[in-house]
């Protein structure tokens, strides 16, 4: 079964021990992640070169895959994936990860979904249109890797023309 071509959307100071975790499943070809270093300097070029970064690497994904911690919703850098993925008419989903275990912190409070803070000119939210999953807490990562790639072809097959 070939990998399918994602962007994985998230935050990264709160959960990138998380990520990694989806990243492993071995199912997708997900863009490769930054260091924590890699990042701040990123950022510290200024708004243009991240943007630029984002950009380059959503280019060529089919699928832009949001992982949905504590805080994800209220970040500005996943806001600006989120609309660019929606206007570049990416297939969009949201994958709660708060279950997750991370060997930090274990699991976390689950967070608001991040397609409720974009509405569209008809007055619906965005979460109206994009699926959001969220995981058996019994066993979340079970969960993600028997479901992610039926989750991705959904989107893909549903996505905004």
């Amino acid at each position: 079964m070939a990998k399918i071509p994602v962007f994985y959307s998230f935050h990264f100071e709160n959960d990138v021990m998380r990520v990694q975790q989806v990243r492993n499943i071995g199912s997708i070809e997900g863009n490769s992640p930054t260091t924590p270093n890699e990042w701040e300097q990123l950022k510290r070029t200024g708004k243009a070169a991240v943007e630029n970064w984002i950009n380059e690497n959503m280019k060529y994904k089919r699928c832009v895959i949001v992982l949905i911690g504590t805080e994800t919703y209220s970040r500005p850098w996943i806001k600006y994936e989120i609309e660019k993925a929606w206007n570049d008419g990416k297939a969009l989903l949201g994958i709660y990860i708060h279950n997750l275990k991370c060997p930090r912190n274990g699991t976390s409070r689950k967070g608001k979904n991040p397609f409720d803070e974009f509405q569209l000119s008809d007055g619906r939210k965005l979460s109206s249109l994009v699926p959001c999953y969220d995981p058996n807490p019994a066993n979340a990562y079970q969960d993600i890797a028997s479901n992610i790639a039926s989750w991705i072809n959904e989107a893909i097959a549903n996505k905004r023309n």
